[in-house]
């Protein structure tokens, strides 16, 4: 399936695997992916999964400074591609439709992602 790993904020070096199910991300306890930022509302954001076309969109749940996808804030439902950046406050996410089983791969690939999106120096 999928997963988010957190790549920068407080959490850096988590990673979740999403599932074929929504998901509330937040900062409330109750929640399966919680993200301690202050700057995160208690229920920030809905990840959801569309069985029918087999890809995931994100959703504000109205949080206090937003959703941004790839640096963009979103005002409406918004589908992901894969090695999408999702920032809630001072938290980035990586989403990728890669499924990854521990920790180590799935930062693997976040470091080989974050690598490839730094910019060139230019002379």
């Amino acid at each position: 399936m999928a997963c988010l790993i957190v790549t920068t904020g407080p959490r850096k070096g988590d990673f979740y695997r999403l599932g074929q199910r929504t998901n509330v991300v937040g900062r409330d306890e109750t929640l399966p992916i919680q993200i301690l930022d202050k700057h995160v509302s208690r229920k920030h954001m809905e990840l959801r999964f569309d069985k029918d076309h087999w890809c995931y969109s994100v959703l504000d749940m109205d949080s206090k400074h937003g959703v941004l996808i790839n640096g963009k804030k979103i005002d409406k439902e918004t589908f992901l591609n894969d090695d999408d950046c999702i920032t809630i406050g001072d938290t980035t996410l990586l989403f990728t439709l890669k499924d990854f089983f521990n920790r180590q791969s799935a930062l693997a690939h976040a470091k080989k992602i974050g690598q490839r999106l730094r910019p060139t120096a230019t002379d």
